[in-house]
């Protein structure tokens, strides 16, 4: 995201700090499907994240008036991120909830969104692949987790990643490098299929 998408944000955040439920909506608008793809992916898709994403959106317009541009917007966003995903998985490993069901709930759901025409043979067979990489990173520690979420799928700079987990750009690299080295022997398996 570029210095003008940051600008836009800080000045919707402004107006947000002023009530301004519209510029809210705006910020929701914009930043939603990234919010909710990072919650999806660290939660391992788990029935929480749409309630987490949510509460990402209400932390954020809670704190909107004691809020200081003082680093990237987007950063700012994901560390509300990364704190309540954080919470969630604490409360639920202490509740030592199973998450059967809702693995369950995703498979058939991953079968319910093969893409109409593709052979079923291959589409099960790219279905069991996510679902199999979705585990493997859901089974990383939370930082190693995070880290390689935002940089894999939202593209994030290594410099914004530190600042959301607060870790040195060296500190990041290497929650990233140990990441890759977990995944590599967690899908080495299925790789070489």
């Amino acid at each position: 995201m570029g210095d003008d998408a940051n600008e836009e944000d800080l000045a919707l955040m402004a107006r947000v700090a002023r009530g301004d439920e519209e510029a809210f909506a705006q910020l929701v608008k914009k930043h939603q499907h990234a919010v909710i793809g990072t919650v999806a992916k660290m939660t391992n898709h788990s029935a929480d994240s749409e309630d987490i994403a949510q509460q990402v959106f209400l932390r954020l317009w809670k704190s909107a008036k004691r809020y200081q541009p003082t680093a990237k917007f987007t950063t700012f966003l994901f560390t509300i991120t990364r704190n309540l995903v954080f919470n969630a998985t604490r409360k639920k490993s202490r509740r030592k909830e199973s998450s059967l069901d809702e693995q369950e709930d995703d498979w058939h759901k991953s079968i319910e969104d093969d893409t109409p025409g593709s052979r079923p043979d291959q589409s099960l067979a790219q279905s069991e692949l996510q679902k199999v990489i979705d585990q493997a990173i859901a089974s990383l520690p939370e930082k190693q987790r995070i880290a390689v979420i935002l940089r894999r799928y939202e593209q994030m700079p290594y410099e914004e990643i530190a600042s959301v987990l607060k870790l040195s750009v060296s500190a990041v690299k290497s929650q990233l490098f140990r990441a890759r080295n977990s995944l590599r022997e967690a899908l080495e398996p299925y790789l070489k299929e």
